[in-house]
């Protein structure tokens, strides 16, 4: 039996796990499904008798960006011939949506548009992580200015100047690294509500531009200086020494300068963290003709990552579970934010790693062309 006559299309579409409404030319609804009916409840019969007025009246409610709303989505949409990102704010959340041409056989064009079904477990585990983290330091950094005002107050018979100074600088160093941890997790947790809240590709398409990359890597090292790149309790070192870069010249990429500079800060973090005092790192680019895209490797040889834990790597609050790995501090969230952005920027990350061996981080950027600009579909 033919698979078109196995399968009904109503009970596809049911199946999916994203709420899907399509509209004839004549701005009628004319096809919809059970995930759409879940997230619009009501509000879909009053589309259903209305048509793309009520849609548009239903899906543009708080939203005061009109180049956001759905009619501006569906116009890129039926310009481009490419879907379109927007969202939508439904029951005290933004919800990420799509706007799309879809062509009948008869010449018709249809408007599809998708719905999706937020999941908020990561922002949920790192707000939990978050409050977790604050009352710690909290409580920490009380009991410790406690215990300078006291030692100030009540020195130890006998203890000399210097000697005080040193006990003091101790709790002092604690307390900074508390306040350093609470200053990351709220970093992290920024990036994190610029993805959940589809507000990164507009952050993206904003800053954009062509990135001469043997420059950008220069400034990019010498401003390691300027950056607590590593927790305060890890032992100090001066990890710029072991950094080797091979950068051909005239590479550029189109890609968001902030955005690069956070990624490849994360990954340059864990090569210095999970590798010895002495390993060399090396970080090197080189074009990739075939693909249009220039790709950027980070080279470690460090402790490498067992097989069975690479499925754990750009998961969310998930770590190797390595002792070396464990042993140092982290969240389990930046490689997976990573992800997310360089995807934003129409990229790809990925990685080779052999335990004992060392790990290579990897990702590819589109290439700087004269047109890329004006042809990149942000702009269409």
């Amino acid at each position: 039996m033919a698979l078109d006559k196995q399968l009904q299309y109503q009970a596809i579409l049911d199946g999916l796990g994203q709420g899907v409404l399509i509209f004839d030319s004549e701005n009628r609804l004319v096809v919809d499904n059970l995930a759409a009916r879940t997230i619009l409840g009501a509000d879909l019969k009053l589309i259903r008798a209305n048509g793309w007025a009520a849609a548009v009246t239903v899906f543009n409610a708080r939203t005061n960006d009109p180049d956001d709303g759905v009619e501006s989505a569906r116009r890129r949409a039926l310009e481009s011939a490419r879907p379109v990102r927007f969202h939508i704010y439904r029951a005290g959340e933004y919800v990420p949506c799509w706007a799309a041409a879809v062509h009948g056989d008869g010449g018709d064009i249809f408007t599809m548009l998708t719905i999706e079904i937020p999941d908020w477990g990561a922002m949920t585990d790192i707000l939990t992580q978050f409050r977790a983290e604050v009352q710690n330091a909290a409580e920490s950094s009380e009991g410790h200015i406690n215990l300078i005002l006291q030692s100030l107050r009540q020195p130890k018979p006998g203890e000399t100047i210097e000697q005080l100074a040193r006990r003091i600088s101790g709790f002092v160093q604690l307390i900074a690294t508390h306040m350093h941890r609470v200053e990351r997790l709220m970093s992290l947790l920024h990036r994190l509500e610029l993805i959940r809240t589809g507000k990164l590709p507009e952050v993206i398409r904003k800053e954009r531009r062509k990135i001469v990359l043997d420059e950008f890597i220069e400034d990019f090292i010498e401003g390691l200086d300027e950056v607590q790149l590593l927790d305060p309790e890890t032992e100090t070192q001066d990890y710029r020494l072991r950094i080797k870069t091979t950068v051909g010249e005239g590479l550029a990429v189109y890609a968001a300068p902030s955005q690069m500079t956070i990624i490849l800060q994360d990954i340059l973090r864990n090569a210095i963290m999970y590798s010895m005092k002495a390993a060399p790192i090396i970080i090197m680019a080189q074009a990739s003709p075939q693909s249009q895209s220039v790709q950027i490797d980070v080279i470690d040889e460090g402790y490498g990552i067992r097989a069975k834990e690479f499925e754990r790597i750009f998961a969310s609050f998930q770590r190797a579970r390595q002792p070396q790995i464990l042993g140092e501090f982290g969240y389990g969230l930046s490689l997976y934010l990573c992800k997310h952005e360089v995807e934003a920027m129409n990229g790809k990350i990925w990685f080779e790693s052999e335990e004992g061996v060392g790990t290579t981080f990897s990702l590819k950027l589109p290439v700087w062309r004269d047109d890329t600009a004006s042809s990149s579909p942000e702009n269409t």
